[in-house]
């Protein structure tokens, strides 16, 4: 899953450039559809033996994740990408707590410990302050709950149905929303920059079809309140792969966050290992 993050940091600031070009709800249209198709040509069997509940199933994790999507993107036309940036990483401290109120799970000491420091990695990392905005900033937030959402029920959908069954349905779901979006809105346009194209691929490919698949399988062996950790390390990557290829600099305070957050997945990581076995009783 930290493989996940990067892959998403790193096409980060592909989609930069391309929503530039074509507009928001088409690209993720032409990223998300060809996705679906790519798993569900892979995973045909599975999906056609998917029950109907299953196919349910399906179709609500797309929705978290559509949402998830969309009020990001209506959110940071009306607030700074700082305060959208950390608000969307507040899904790492929503998911154990999203959890433990609605589904009972305990996160355990560790796990809120070092989601709290990765919430503070992410502060300092996006340089966020000032007011809330409940018209941009309150959409964001939903955004994270939105997020906080999909990891908690892929975590239990991966219990009883295929994952790559379940992926091209949720993937299927938000790239026909958003074609619908953007057919309505008058959005449909064909890309004629080779840089969209390549973006269009890079995340079609590797960061949704592959990267959704390793989420939602990793997810069968790992609790959601370590998964949301785990892939809040994608903005520490984003600033990494900024520098590398754009030239980006980040602030000591930015550079102090992005080393909260790999501390924070490290420890969460290390620290049950590092416990000392119990005893086993003897006779």
């Amino acid at each position: 899953m930290i493989g996940v993050a990067a892959v998403w940091g790193l096409t980060f600031v592909m989609v930069q450039d391309a929503v530039r070009i074509v507009p928001v709800m088409a690209f993720l249209a032409y990223r998300f559809l060809p996705a679906s198709f790519l798993v569900a040509a892979i995973f045909r069997r599975q999906l056609l033996a998917l029950p109907a509940r299953g196919w349910l199933t399906g179709a609500w994790l797309g929705v978290f994740l559509t949402s998830g999507y969309i009020f990001q993107t209506v959110g940071l036309e009306r607030t700074t990408a700082a305060h959208a940036g950390f608000i969307t990483g507040l899904f790492v401290v929503l998911t154990p707590l999203l959890g433990a109120v609605f589904l009972r799970e305990r996160a355990g000491g560790p796990a809120w410990i070092a989601a709290g420091a990765s919430a503070l990695g992410l502060y300092l990392l996006s340089g966020a302050g000032g007011e809330f905005d409940l018209s941009g900033d309150g959409l964001v937030f939903l955004c994270a709950c939105a997020f906080a959402a999909h990891i908690l029920a892929t975590s239990r959908a991966v219990r009883r149905y295929d994952v790559g069954a379940l992926l091209a349905v949720q993937l299927g779901v938000c790239g026909l929303f958003c074609l619908i979006v953007a057919a309505v809105s008058g959005e449909v346009v064909a890309p004629r920059d080779g840089s969209v194209w390549l973006a269009i691929f890079v995340t079609s490919v590797f960061a949704s079809a592959v990267a959704f698949w390793v989420q939602t399988y990793a997810q069968r062996h790992a609790p959601p309140a370590r998964t949301a950790l785990i892939l809040g390390s994608e903005p520490a990557f984003a600033g990494l792969f900024a520098y590398v290829i754009q030239g980006e600099t980040l602030t000591a305070l930015g550079w102090l966050g992005a080393g909260l957050i790999l501390v924070a997945i490290f420890t969460v990581e290390l620290v049950p290992h590092l416990r000392p076995a119990r005893p086993v009783p003897e006779g």
